[in-house]
């Protein structure tokens, strides 16, 4: 990696990306962009089960780097925009489980980043909210279609039109965050969840999260056919097989398939 994150593997198969800008509130710049889905490819190449997203410092993400942008030609904003819609595309079409450790201020594309992973922890006592409109412009990097899909069209469109933060508490309360807790927790908790998460069967973690998405874009006949579909490859797998013998013998899984 470069100098704007650092990925680690925390544990086997469970890895962290965690952006180092804290001077810039780890915004996302051009080589922050570049870094980012390069780290996200190399989860997939060492076959990861798990990754966690973090920030350093008192922010998680505070969105597109507006310093440097402001200095761009509208090519070079559309395709640094761009970028970022790779960026996050790929974590939230990647095989293996994300999670948006929100340690702290979340805004703009920082949210948008949050909202392209599968699941969300917060600190408790911090803001996060779609403000683009501030500076003249909307969620570009997915905001507008991901946000009403998690918390509903209604709630989606006071976030972004307003476009004022929220308390952290009140984003748990809506569903926007899965989990809140004290920041002193936030790593403790963050870790207990990617280690059950990696213990589960990667095939399997992984045909939820693509019945989940396929399955929102049409209606629900067509959804429970594509389930069906995907029944086969699942119960005629090794890792079903290791599940139905650890019941019987009432013993922890040990699940070694790779997701497909």
């Amino acid at each position: 990696m470069g100098k704007d994150l650092v990925l680690t593997e925390l544990e086997e198969q469970i890895f962290e990306i965690r952006f180092e800008r804290a001077d810039r509130m780890n915004a996302l710049g051009v080589a922050t962009v570049e870094e980012l889905l390069s780290a996200v490819s190399t989860v997939s190449m060492k076959g990861g089960r798990v990754l966690l997203i973090r920030g350093s410092g008192r922010a998680f993400c505070a969105g597109a780097d507006l310093k440097e942008r402001k200095g761009m030609s509208l090519d070079q904003r559309l395709a640094h925009n761009a970028g970022i819609r790779a960026a996050f595309q790929a974590i939230e079409d990647s095989r293996f489980v994300t999670i948006a450790v929100i340690n702290g201020l979340a805004l703009g594309g920082g949210l948008e980043l949050a909202l392209a992973c599968d699941l969300r922890i917060a600190a408790s006592g911090i803001s996060i909210g779609l403000t683009e409109s501030r500076v003249g412009a909307f969620p570009g990097a997915g905001g507008t279609q991901r946000l009403p899909r998690v918390i509903g069209r209604s709630r989606a469109l006071q976030m972004m039109l307003i476009a004022e933060p929220v308390s952290s508490e009140y984003a748990h309360e809506i569903g926007l965050v899965n989990e809140l807790v004290g920041p002193d927790e936030l790593d403790a908790k963050a870790r207990s969840i990617a280690r059950l998460l990696a213990s589960r069967s990667a095939p399997a973690l992984s045909e939820i999260k693509r019945l989940v998405a396929q399955g929102m874009d049409v209606s629900l006949e067509e959804g429970l056919m594509l389930e069906k579909a995907a029944l086969p490859a699942i119960l005629g797998s090794a890792d079903y097989a290791e599940g139905l013998a650890a019941f019987e013998e009432k013993r922890k899984p040990r699940f070694l398939e790779t997701a497909k």
